[in-house]
């Protein structure tokens, strides 16, 4: 890597680290005016991202990135904004009787300086919707965009030099060998968007400097559609979920289980929600394109793949592919030597695996890693129950996709090999803050009945404790 651009990553880092240092406990004024600055940041160039991101994926529907990008960001500071005054309270924990009367606290205290690596799906979101959490907390950012949108990365940088002090938040651009320096920085804690193999190597480079780490990783989300499902408005749901930003979504629905007597009638209602929800694929400004040519070239492939191996590929709509623009594919008669059933797809390719007993589309889940998201749909409240017991996820919506990403309630995050960590709203403030436990000693202490020397009283009151404690 370039020496200078070395230099100038350690700098900033010690930049913000040393201005840490001057304010380690930033006022709850300090930190409102910080998310207000993200807030109006947003805002004010909202229309200049859109134009961005949409020149970086060669298409991006404009409300895809208003509401997904734009409005998540806004959404996400002002809930920080109206919580902060309780998140940053110190908590009273309980005190054990044979403690008493002293008192115990739970201080949430900011970390340092946090690092955020974000990808290209959803690249302002996911660079600023973690700084969000990691400013709250009282933290420095230093964000990493992805090489992939360039125009959003100059863009982002340009912002929030404008709007923020380096020392305060910073956007550092650069390639792929800028991204490793940058993740093998030693921040007080580290979060990354992107692939499970790219987050196992930044969670190798984290550990060298025992750097805590929140890793998004996705993989290959399940819906497990039940007979008791409202079949048009099951695919209706399904077909937003699956489309919405072209499948390029970590929480996109990436694969079906369907009863086998129902799999036939739910792919006719898959292909009729597809068509009305984009009368046509070219040319069409509610669809947004696969982010690069390569990205395509992969989604092509997994298509030839499975084609080669027995699968019949039913396209939502008789037009063909223009540009970037791919046309939705329904994959029926798919199998696990297929490449398109081991790797995340993330694009508008749907697989639909029949299944004949619950308990086989359960072991099916199970017996793969565990998903970043899972979606069940049906009415059978014990069925529903029962699924959600017998799985493992990230995150779950019943009867949709997707939206429980945008809870602010809610954590955020993965399990196994599809992430580790949380944030979103509160979870994010604790994720990027540390809990430092507090035991105020009263003078009064019985404690001292303990102290040495030791004889027959210290026996008896050990012996009281292991009764009551």
């Amino acid at each position: 890597m370039d020496q200078t651009l070395q230099e100038r990553l350690h700098l900033v880092l010690e930049q913000q680290r040393a201005a840490f240092r001057a304010e380690m406990a930033p006022s709850r004024e300090v930190r409102l005016d910080r998310l207000e600055r993200v807030r109006r940041m947003t805002a004010q160039h909202s229309e200049a991202l859109v134009k961005a991101i949409s020149a970086d994926f060669g298409h991006r529907a404009r409300q895809e990135t208003l509401l997904a990008d734009i409005f998540t960001v806004e959404s996400g500071a002002r809930h920080a904004q109206k919580h902060l005054r309780d998140w940053m309270r110190p908590r009273r924990q309980p005190t054990a009787l044979h403690f008493q009367p002293a008192r115990n606290l739970l201080m949430r205290q900011p970390l340092g300086v946090v690092g955020v690596v974000a990808p290209w799906n959803y690249p302002y979101y996911l660079a600023l919707g973690p700084a969000v959490g990691a400013l709250a907390a009282g933290n420095r950012v230093m964000i990493k965009p992805s090489e992939l949108t360039p125009r959003t990365g100059e863009l982002m940088a340009a912002m929030v030099a404008e709007f923020f002090a380096p020392e305060e938040m910073t956007v550092v651009n650069g390639e792929a060998e800028l991204a490793r320096a940058f993740t093998a920085l030693p921040f007080d804690h580290l979060c990354f968007t992107g692939s499970t193999a790219v987050g196992r190597i930044v969670a190798q480079a984290a550990a060298q400097n025992l750097t805590p780490v929140t890793l998004e990783l996705g993989g290959k989300s399940p819906a497990l559609v039940d007979r008791s499902c409202d079949l048009k408005l099951t695919a209706s749901r399904i077909a937003h979920g699956k489309l919405f930003n072209a499948g390029q979504t970590c929480v996109a629905p990436d694969y079906l289980l369907v009863p086998k007597d129902m799999v036939e009638p739910l792919v006719q209602e898959i292909r009729g929600a597809m068509r009305r929800l984009y009368p046509k694929i070219a040319g069409n400004p509610d669809y947004t394109h696969i982010a690069t040519p390569r990205h395509l070239a992969r989604l092509r492939g997994l298509l030839d793949d499975a084609r080669a191996k027995g699968a019949k590929i039913i396209p939502s709509h008789e037009e063909k592919t223009v540009g970037r623009g791919l046309v939705p594919q329904l994959l029926l008669g798919v199998n696990e030597q297929m490449t398109v059933m081991q790797e995340e797809i993330f694009g508008p390719l749907l697989p639909i695996v029949p299944y004949v007993e619950v308990d086989h589309a359960l072991a099916y889940i199970n017996r793969h890693d565990k998903p970043l998201a899972l979606y069940w749909f049906g009415r059978d409240a014990a069925m529903r129950e029962h699924v959600l017991s017998q799985t493992q996820a990230g995150g779950v919506t019943v009867n949709d996709c997707i939206w429980h990403l945008g809870q602010e309630e809610q954590p955020f995050g993965g399990v196994g090999a599809s992430g580790m960590g949380a944030y979103h709203g509160e979870f994010g403030f604790r994720s990027f803050s540390k809990e430092k436990p507090v035991f105020h000693q009263s003078r009064w202490a019985g404690t001292r009945l303990f102290f040495p020397p030791y004889g027959k009283t210290f026996d008896r009151l050990l012996g009281l404790l292991k009764k009551i404690a």
